[in-house]
């Protein structure tokens, strides 16, 4: 399949993503933290971009946005549109949607927000997550409930392990740290740490990761399982109870 992924580091720690199809020459941007490290980008492979998706309306997921619309199709979550920048194209989850040329599943994973999307195409094996499922963690909840954001989380771990998860900033060893006072004995945990942190010395991005290696070791795509349930003394909890004790343990870490 000749589709190529590109992360590209934005403002501090933000990241925005450029999927090109080599075949049919078209671009799509997911977030426009600010625009000048994109356009580098675009100017360095020779890309056009055709489309541009924002996952929610965050100043810093879209604030890039203006400089680098040109022609491209600007696509959003109907139910964000009246907080996000003009759209060419509306979407809610279900809807069908091609990008690059390929089929693209449309998610609502509000909790972060009220109107988050995350976006699926199966042929790149990649999910766009933004500030919904995160490497080693999830988003704050401004908006939703932790009951919502469970859900949204689970909608995501139904996807192949194999799928690389696109998220929206380079908080990976600060979720790693949060994660090991959860399951400090997780031996899965444990590499990963090791190797966040090598990569994180090399100046190395640690996203995207992979859903299976999420699965494995972010507390918040754990709620359900045992060993989590057991490490935080809730065994036998209602899933979404679990994840709400987690989730309010990371926002005072």
């Amino acid at each position: 399949m000749p589709l190529e992924l590109v992360t590209i580091p934005c403002l501090e720690d933000n990241y925005a993503f450029l999927l090109h199809n080599d075949v049919t020459a078209e671009t799509l941007l997911v977030d426009a933290p600010e625009a000048a490290p994109i356009q580098a980008t675009l100017d360095a492979q020779g890309w056009t971009l055709t489309d541009i998706l924002l996952t929610h309306h965050h100043w810093d997921h879209v604030d890039g946005l203006e400089p680098l619309r040109g022609d491209a199709r600007v696509i959003g979550a109907a139910a964000d549109a009246h907080r996000l920048p003009p759209l060419d194209l509306a979407v809610s989850e279900g809807d069908a949607l091609t990008l690059c040329g390929q089929d693209a599943q449309v998610f609502d994973v509000s909790g972060h927000t009220l109107g988050h999307i995350a976006v699926y195409i199966e042929a790149a094996r990649v999910v766009f997550t933004a500030d919904s499922l995160m490497a080693l963690g999830c988003g704050r909840l401004f908006e939703g409930t932790p009951a919502q954001m469970w859900t949204s989380l689970q909608k995501l771990r139904e996807l192949p392990d194999d799928t690389r998860v696109c998220s929206g900033h380079e908080y990976t060893q600060t979720n790693a740290a949060f994660a090991q006072t959860i399951e400090p004995d997780n031996p899965d945990l444990i590499s990963r740490i090791e190797d966040v942190a090598t990569m994180r010395a090399a100046g190395q991005p640690t996203v995207p990761s992979t859903l299976g290696l999420e699965k494995k070791t972010n507390p918040f795509l754990r709620a359900d399982i045992a060993a989590l349930q057991r490490a935080v003394g809730l065994v036998g909890a209602d899933a979404a109870d679990v994840f709400a004790h987690v989730r309010k343990k990371r926002d005072v870490f």
